[in-house]
């Protein structure tokens, strides 16, 4: 496939052949095709200024930006992201500058998008705090790589100024906050501090009530602790274990070899879970400095960087890890005073972080944190890190991602990437990806999988040197290190790699080199090649020879037949996508209609001690097709009983075969039906549908839609349990209809690959759509190509860009 090199010399000279070194709206017309005389009308162009920048729409929105230099790129991108999430945006930087009490009522439920606080309030007395004590404006000015480049720098100062010109220059439309008083300009820090907030939502962001909420015990409480004195090993190890999936994140991606490959270069295809709603979207593009960047995939609201994507010679996708970013360090307090904690013997005060939130229609509230040399002091008996502070003792949150402001520039060294080798090179510089792994693919057919984030420097030799009792329990269990803070040499000292203290260095990231397949579906690194396992990596990175999630098994039989079987193209990835296939049916449908078949009489006892009528139940679960397609039928059955199986059968009395590290994927098997729960969960099942009054056979996207402007869009995939590829976690309401929307699961997933041509081979899909703003013409328009399994066809090179039939030229500039 080749390029017309005539034209693409004129669109970059047109580009920066201006004095402001970009193309006019009609400079940029001239290079599209003459038989298309309609283009001109549909064009834009904004009237003079300083920053400006080329933006041009292609199919479904997506926006491909095209500037002289880095703030002009960043102007473009944060006017363009303005245009299709204006109110997400605006309601994210009321959160990070702590406002959201103020304008919404300090009582009202946080969105969770860029922390856990449960309350408004909460949320503002951390975000506040952090913006009081200047950490955003200090990470700012070190220097790089241990602060951002001027690079990045300058993105986020464009992109604050492009925000700021969309707000002066154009009307809101979407009802959520058109004429609101909180939609209001933002600054560079405020930019800066949304990179904060998805950096510590790990650490500190996974833990604001407890921060906020921490107080020292008072001569009223401190003589009547009672049980709550001591720590509930197990609670928090479960508060640890659901922390990723009260995050609503996840994740599949898997690169191939080039010996797999009919092309003989590498293959990719990422699939991020995340929320469809709220300021953790992602949002599509194409950023262009000629010359010097050229990189599409997508972005994280607010962000001027592409998060996941591709460019020439390179793709790259994320899943969620299982690496621990924080740590809890245990302080051993001053009798006399809860407020000061010993080192060695030597007694040190804790800072008081005094902190006040306006509050709309009250008195501003006024609360004190406490924050110690470790981090601040965590203090709850049922929030998310159940930890009781006493007059002896108290805990400390060691969040390393608090001075990790270097995600922009690691994401940007992906973008100029030219392999997969330049990717790790990324990785080891700027050390800057808090909570995830990396999965990367390139045209010269080398695969990627690293685990390279920012963890806490616990080594198995600090923590068994150092770890309290409560952390002898929570470290092998969970990862989660509880260390005595009361011993300076428990310090956790630096790699010499590291490029910042307390934090492991690249040389200890476990990582995977050049395999046929590279996959991970958010378990730790150990299978993320079955027959070549990683091994050897401190415990603190996730753990080895531990079952598996049904989604990594189900995974791993997938890519390894792939891989397997060879010649494989981007068709081959996008079939995958879409298999909907259920590892858990795979495992137990069968079983469980068999055991349906001859309970006596045909019924089962329901958990309310009726008997329900379940022969239908039976044939139906026997001829279904195992995939969660929109069209399956049983599909919802299975679905509805699987989820109350579990819920009533301990794990380890699901199965007959047990779990085996000699065979971690094909174990645990075999339903166990006679277990106690099987009956009543199959009758709970049928019963609650028939209420419902839906049929037991009825079509999965029938039952499992979202509602678009009072359409119905039937959603294809499944939720976590069932072990589905296409994971979609879909909020049920059986009076209005069964599962009516979506709060988390596929997001923007890219198929890449290449050919013997010049341009990426790409395929992208972003599942709930470019735009928040219902009056969009791309409110709904990837969710109905999501319905039908179809998916957008990548425009890279500019012979794509301008050949396009809905091609709209924009010129953006400062006024």
């Amino acid at each position: 496939m080749r390029t017309r090199p005539r034209r693409l010399v004129v669109a970059a000279v047109a580009l920066l052949a201006t004095t402001a070194g970009l193309l006019p709206a009609a400079a940029a017309e001239r290079q599209a095709p003459q038989d298309r005389p309609d283009r001109q009308d549909r064009q834009e162009q904004l009237s003079d200024g300083g920053l400006s920048a080329v933006v041009r729409y292609t199919e479904y929105g997506i926006a491909h930006i095209v500037a002289k230099d880095y703030k002009s790129l960043g102007f473009g991108t944060g006017w363009a992201q303005a245009a299709d999430q204006v109110c997400t945006l605006a309601d994210g930087f009321v959160t990070v500058r702590g406002e959201r009490s103020r304008f919404f009522g300090p009582d009202a439920a946080s969105d969770f998008s860029l922390s856990s606080a449960t309350r408004n309030l909460s949320s503002d007395l951390y975000f506040r705090g952090v913006r009081q004590t200047r950490t955003v404006e200090k990470l700012l000015a070190e220097p790089a790589p241990r602060g951002p480049s001027r690079q990045v720098e300058d993105l986020m100062r464009g992109f604050a100024t492009g925000y700021n010109a969309w707000l002066k220059q154009k009307r809101i439309t979407d009802p959520a906050c058109k004429g609101a008083a909180w939609v209001r300009p933002v600054t560079p820090v405020d930019v800066a501090a949304r990179f904060y907030a998805i950096a510590v939502l790990g650490g500190q962001g996974g833990a604001v009530d407890d921060i906020t909420g921490a107080q020292p015990p008072t001569g009223s409480t401190a003589g009547h602790e009672g049980s709550r004195a001591v720590p509930d090993a197990d609670a928090l190890i479960r508060a640890v274990r659901e922390r990723t999936d009260e995050a609503a994140m996840g994740s599949n991606a898997v690169a191939f070899r080039g010996d797999t490959t009919a092309s003989g270069r590498g293959l990719l295809l990422g699939n991020p879970h995340y929320p469809w709603h709220g300021g953790r979207r992602f949002w599509q593009a194409h950023q262009t400095i000629p010359g010097e960047l050229n990189v599409a995939g997508a972005s994280l609201l607010g962000s001027p960087t592409i998060s996941i994507g591709y460019n020439s010679h390179v793709a790259w996708s994320h899943t969620v890890s299982t690496g621990v970013p924080f740590s809890l360090h245990r302080l051993t307090l001053d009798p006399a005073d809860p407020t000061v904690y010993l080192v060695d013997g030597e007694r040190e005060r804790m800072r008081k972080r005094t902190v006040t939130v306006a509050v709309k229609d009250g008195a501003p509230v006024t609360r004190t944190q406490w924050w110690t040399r470790y981090g601040p002091v965590v203090a709850s008996t049922d929030g998310e890190l159940p930890l009781p502070w006493t007059a002896t003792t108290a805990y400390a949150l060691n969040d390393p991602n608090a001075a990790n402001l270097r995600f922009g520039d690691t994401s940007l060294g992906f973008g100029k990437a030219r392999g997969t080798a330049d990717v790790l090179a990324s990785l080891a510089r700027h050390q800057g990806l808090p909570w995830v792994n990396t999965i990367a693919a390139d045209a010269s057919g080398h695969s990627l999988y690293t685990q390279s984030q920012v963890l806490p420097r616990i080594t198995d030799d600090v923590a068994a040197r150092c770890s309290t009792d409560l952390g002898r329990a929570t470290y092998p269990a969970a990862g989660l290190a509880v260390l005595d803070g009361a011993r300076g040499d428990c310090a956790l000292g630096r790699d010499a790699d590291a490029v910042q203290p307390g934090i492991f260095g690249p040389a200890r990231m476990p990582t995977l080199k050049d395999a046929p397949y590279a996959e991970n579906s958010n378990d730790s690194a150990w299978l993320a090649n079955a027959d070549r396992p990683l091994t050897g990596y401190e415990r603190i990175f996730g753990n080895i020879g531990t079952q598996r999630s049904l989604r990594t098994r189900g995974a791993i039989e997938d890519v390894a037949a792939m891989a397997e079987r060879g010649g494989l193209t981007v068709r081959d990835l996008q079939r995958q996508q879409f298999t909907n296939r259920v590892p858990a049916a795979a495992l137990a449908a069968a079983d469980a209609a068999k055991a349906c078949a001859v309970l006596p009489g045909g019924t089962a006892t329901g958990s309310d001690g009726k008997a329900v009528e379940v022969t239908e139940a039976c044939s139906v679960l026997a001829s279904w097709d195992r995939t969660m397609d929109t069209g399956s039928r049983g599909a919802l059955l299975f679905d509805r009983f699987w989820r109350k199986l579990t819920a009533k059968v301990p794990a380890t009395q699901r199965w007959k075969v047990p779990f085996s590290p000699a065979d971690p994927v094909r174990t645990p098997n075999t339903l166990n039906t006679s277990a106690p729960g099987f009956a009543t969960a199959l009758a709970d099942a049928v019963a609650e549908l028939r209420a419902a009054g839906i049929a037991l056979d009825a079509r999965l996207g029938e039952h499992q839609f979202v509602v678009r402007n009072g359409q119905r869009i039937p959603a294809p995939g499944g939720t976590e349990g069932l072990g589905v590829w296409n994971k979609v976690e879909p909020v049920w309401n059986a009076a209005q209809g069964g599962y009516t929307e979506v709060s988390t699961g596929s997001s923007h997933i890219q198929a890449v690959g290449w050919d013997d041509g010049r341009c990426p081979v790409a395929r992208t899909l972003l599942t709930y759509s470019q735009s928040s703003n219902p009056n969009s013409p791309h409110f709904r328009d990837q969710t109905w190509l999501f319905s039908g399994e179809k998916w957008v066809t990548g425009r890279f090179c500019e012979k794509d860009i301008l050949s396009s039939p809905v091609l709209k030229v924009v010129r953006v500039r400062e006024r």
